[in-house]
């Protein structure tokens, strides 16, 4: 008797929990107010980066560097012609047939 009434309750318990258990399955396809799931992101783009030439000689810029501003050349030898000890007006001369 004394296991009869063990196995009785066992059964109602698991009845009453499957009962309550089974409000919250969702079914197939889930709730259609849901929106879709998005799909996955790309996956990674893996790159080997470059590794240097310990051997190598530096690669160097064979540009010319770009010519100084018309007024930076002209201040340049206006103080150009003050260190000879040129005068306002040979100063004058001289920057102009420098700077062009």
């Amino acid at each position: 008797m004394k296991h009869a009434s063990i196995i009785l309750s066992a059964v109602a318990a698991a009845a009453i929990l499957a009962s309550a258990a089974s409000a919250q399955v969702l079914p197939p396809g889930g709730s259609q107010f849901n929106p879709p799931i998005p799909a996955p992101p790309p996956p990674p783009k893996i790159e080997v980066p470059v590794v240097p030439q310990m051997d190598a000689p530096p690669t160097r810029s064979y540009a010319p560097p770009p010519r100084p501003s018309f007024g930076d050349r002209i201040t340049k030898c206006l103080d150009d012609a003050a260190a000879s000890g040129l005068g306002p007006n040979e100063r004058a001369a001289y920057s102009r047939s420098c700077a062009n």
